[in-house]
């Protein structure tokens, strides 16, 4: 005679072959479990679909079932196990450890304009007025450190605070090396300083930044540095007004590169890729250089970025006049302004908006030190009220050359630069005219795969930056 079924409190079973049915309480937890994934899903929906997908693939359905039957891990009884291991330092006393700790201690900093020894060695946490007398007196670090801002620091300590070794590293040019000051206590508790030369190591960041005010505000809330985007703003100033144009919750990622000393960041260099969301549109910039060509900012298809003139002279920067009527600030009267006023520091570096050849170099009228520059297809670009001129009449200059300076010189009445753009004579809007020329050749065929292969990598890097800022913000 078979033996009589045991029933499982809340399960019951039919006896047709085949088919088992769980009761309500089962049903009530995978309704329940299905309603946190609903909740789930609405908050991160990207996330759980990969989630979703892998689990039925793989069978994830039984799984769950299989797990809601399981026992509460809070139910379940805990132990504690103990077991003695022996110390490593066995053969040590704890008295000898605490008497000979033999540690060192770092800490990295940079330096102020307003630096003195003692302040130095105070932001490093460094107590040793030897090494504060010393800094003081030692004729590299009052040239090399002292007064200097932004040169790097790094401080190598003892358990007590006094100084054993302290690093200032700096590039001075674009060689490619950096110069090391390296002061360094001896045997003897005296100092020694010296002064090295090193490479420079070459790495790149990923960034990332979300519009909310302006576009400066929006690098400085992502630790960009000012030089890149400065360099972002110029690769995008074709496609976008960053003065009329931005939107709040327009976004962009970066991808550039760092310049580094012994694993610290000196300075940034070049903007290699970026992508920028304005308006519900998408643009994006890759740097390449062709074989024994010069490089050059692309579209990730290959479409050049470079056109026949920038769209400033300096870098980014307030138009402080525009090409329309204004009154005349000295002479008070409404007259039509037949260039663009560029605001800027006395001595901000001044470049050529195209190729072209120097027509006039020299001082003229209310313009002061001017420099006209003759183009193609009888285009003149003329620069006003420099303080300094770097080019001569009859010399050829390249897009972006420096021909001078800022400056207030003839009717200004404070440091900007007077920009004019003449076609055949008559005055044009320069941005107009710059946002209307032609675009460079694109990619070659010769070069297409060695692009493409660039452009999937510089892809999935800029991906990775945008994934990082929304994954910040959540």
């Amino acid at each position: 005679m078979p033996l009589p079924r045991q029933r499982t409190p809340g399960l019951w079973e039919t006896h047709q072959p085949g088919v088992r049915l769980l009761n309500n309480g089962l049903t009530t937890a995978s309704l329940a479990l299905l309603d946190q994934l609903k909740h789930l899903a609405q908050k991160h929906p990207k996330r759980i679909t990969a989630a979703v997908a892998a689990v039925l693939l793989t069978g994830g359905g039984g799984a769950f079932a299989v797990a809601s039957l399981g026992p509460d891990p809070a139910q379940m009884p805990v132990s504690t196990v103990t077991h003695e291991v022996e110390s490593l330092a066995a053969e040590v006393s704890l008295a000898e450890l605490l008497d000979n700790p033999g540690f060192s201690l770092y800490r990295s900093d940079v330096t102020r304009s307003a630096d003195t020894p003692e302040a130095i060695l105070e932001r490093l946490g460094v107590a040793d007025p030897a090494a504060s007398s010393f800094l003081r007196s030692n004729e590299l670090v009052r040239q090399n450190v002292l007064g200097r801002v932004g040169r790097s620091l790094t401080a190598e300590t003892t358990d007590d605070h006094r100084l054993q070794r302290l690093t200032a590293r700096w590039a001075p040019d674009d060689s490619g090396n950096f110069k090391r000051l390296v002061v360094e206590r001896q045997e003897d508790d005296s100092f020694t300083a010296r002064i090295e030369t090193a490479p420079l190591t070459v790495g790149s960041r990923l960034a990332s930044g979300t519009i909310r005010s302006s576009l400066f505000a929006a690098t400085d809330a992502a630790s960009i540095p000012d030089a890149v985007a400065v360099q972002l703003a110029e690769v995008f100033s074709g496609q976008i007004d960053f003065r009329r144009a931005l939107r709040k919750g327009d976004r962009f990622s970066v991808v550039y590169e760092t310049l580094e000393a012994d694993g610290e960041p000196l300075r940034s260099g070049r903007l290699l890729s970026a992508e920028f969301h304005n308006n519900g549109k998408t643009f994006d910039a890759l740097w390449f250089q062709e074989p024994g060509g010069k490089g050059s900012y692309y579209a990730l298809d290959g479409q050049s970025m470079r056109r026949a003139y920038l769209t400033s002279p300096v870098a980014y920067t307030r138009v402080s006049s525009g090409f329309s009527m204004r009154m005349h600030p000295i002479q008070k009267t409404w007259r039509a302004h037949l260039g663009t006023d560029l605001a800027a520091a006395h001595g901000t570096p001044v470049r050529t908006v195209g190729d072209g050849t120097v027509e006039f170099a020299g001082v003229q009228n209310g313009y002061g030190n001017v420099v006209y520059v003759a183009h193609a297809n009888q285009h003149v670009t003329v620069y006003a009220h420099l303080s300094r001129i770097d080019v001569r009449k009859g010399q050829s200059v390249e897009q972006g050359q420096l021909i001078g300076a800022v400056g207030a010189t003839g009717w200004a009445t404070g440091p900007h630069l007077h920009f004019e753009f003449r076609v055949a004579g008559k005055h044009q809007d320069p941005m107009t005219i710059a946002r209307q020329s032609e675009a460079a050749a694109p990619i070659t065929g010769a070069s297409r795969k060695a692009f493409e292969q660039l452009a999937a990598n510089m892809r999935v890097q800029l991906s990775a930056a945008s994934l990082a800022q929304v994954a910040s913000a959540e």
